[in-house]
C-alpha cells in the first residue's frame, strides 16, 4: 500500500480525534469506528462473518503489537467485543494508541479487500471511514 492509500485510510481516525487527544479519547474513537465498521458491513456478510473478519485482523496485528493478544477471543455473541478493545488501547500511551488502533485498521482493509477486492471494500466501507453519528459533528465554516 502506497503512502497516499495509507494516509487515506487512516484519516478517518485522525478526524476523529483532537490532535492532543489522551488514550481514553483515541480508544473511544477506535471502538465507534469498529461499532460502524459492524453496522456497515452486518447486512452483506452477516454477524458471524464481520465477527470472523474482526478476529483474523486482530490475530494478524497481534504479531506486530503483542498487546492486543488479550484480545485474541475478540468476539462476544458473535459480535466484536468493543469494550475489551477499548479498554486495551485506552490502557496504552496515545501514541501507541494512534499507531496501533491505524495498523488494525489498515489490516482489515488489507484482509477484507483480498476477499472482495478495493472497490467494493471501499464502496462497503464508505459511511464507516466517513465520520458518523458515533463523531462529534463537524462545524459549519463561518461565511
Amino acid at each position: 500500500m502506497d503512502s497516499r492509500e495509507s494516509s487515506r485510510f487512516t484519516a478517518p481516525l485522525t478526524q476523529r480525534v483532537a490532535e492532543d487527544a489522551d488514550a481514553r479519547q483515541i480508544a473511544d474513537a477506535i471502538g465507534a469506528m469498529w461499532s460502524d465498521i459492524d453496522a456497515a458491513l452486518q447486512p452483506v456478510l452477516g454477524r458471524r462473518g464481520v465477527a470472523a473478519l474482526f478476529k483474523r485482523t486482530l490475530h494478524l496485528t497481534t504479531l506486530r503489537y503483542p498487546w492486543l493478544a488479550p484480545l485474541n477471543g475478540g468476539t462476544v455473541d458473535g459480535k466484536a467485543d468493543l469494550a475489551e478493545l477499548t479498554e486495551l488501547f485506552a490502557s496504552q500511551r496515545p501514541a501507541i494508541v494512534m499507531e496501533a488502533g491505524s495498523s488494525l485498521f489498515m489490516t482489515f482493509r488489507e484482509l477484507i479487500s483480498s476477499l472482495i477486492g478495493a472497490r467494493l471494500s471501499e464502496q462497503l466501507l464508505q459511511t464507516a471511514w466517513s465520520t458518523s453519528s458515533s463523531a462529534p459533528p463537524a462545524q459549519d465554516p463561518t461565511p
